[in-house]
């Protein structure tokens, strides 16, 4: 039962072992050449709104002069994360972002180029940040510790994070379809509102997840500066 459960979630579809699966990653791209249109259409004027809010929020998060254009990185990832959590909503697209293969691809490179940056240009402020302020001296080497295993396993709970919530809410809604064939019809118009008050739910949390992977993205790029 678990083994059937969990392969909507395998990349089976392949033509000549090419796995045609992650093509739906690219899916999203379609929806970015907006400077082919002669007018900005509500679509575009929309869009536009949420980049300059996230571009806004996350310079005021990185607080650095020095810091022009790197909005653009965390927005991009959001822009990215978005298009594809969106993507697996639909029937018959395989959703990327629900497999560690490309949640870890995208945290790790991050966070690797955070600490390569910190540690190379600012070593002091990296190791005075390990320990906080006002730390008894007894309990120093604890606090090294305990922020080292924590600043390691950032990039894993980035990672863990995005694909757990997207897993969570296909298995269930998976569950719930599977039992339908079993109802009468009244119970089955109560499945399908359960089932839209799901999609809603997880249409919201991919656009959470998506914000909330950017804007921790940011934060830890911040801790480096």
């Amino acid at each position: 039962m678990m083994n059937n459960l969990f392969s909507i979630f395998d990349p089976s579809t392949n033509i000549f072992n090419l796995p045609l699966n992650w093509m739906s990653t690219f899916i999203g791209l379609m929806f970015i050449p907006f400077m082919f249109w002669f007018l900005p259409n509500r679509h575009f004027i929309l869009w536009n709104f949420i980049l300059n809010k996230l571009h806004n929020e996350f310079k005021i998060l990185l607080g650095n002069i020095n810091s022009n254009g790197s909005t653009f990185i965390f927005i991009s990832l959001f822009s990215f994360i978005l298009f594809n959590n969106f993507l697996g909503l639909f029937p018959y697209i395989f959703t990327s972002t629900s497999h560690l293969t490309l949640s870890l691809s995208i945290s790790l490179p991050l966070w690797l180029s955070f600490m390569l940056f910190g540690w190379i240009n600012n070593s002091q402020h990296m190791f005075a940040h390990m320990i906080p302020q006002g730390t008894p001296s007894i309990l120093m080497p604890f606090m090294v510790l305990i922020e080292t295993i924590s600043n390691i396993i950032r990039p894993g709970t980035l990672a863990v994070r995005l694909t757990a919530n997207m897993i969570a809410g296909h298995l269930l809604m998976t569950l719930l379809s599977s039992t339908g064939n079993s109802f009468n019809i009244y119970l089955i118009f109560i499945l399908i509102f359960i089932q839209i008050l799901l999609l809603i739910l997880e249409s919201a949390v991919a656009i959470i997840q998506s914000y909330v992977i950017s804007i921790l993205s940011t934060l830890y790029s911040s801790e480096v500066n």
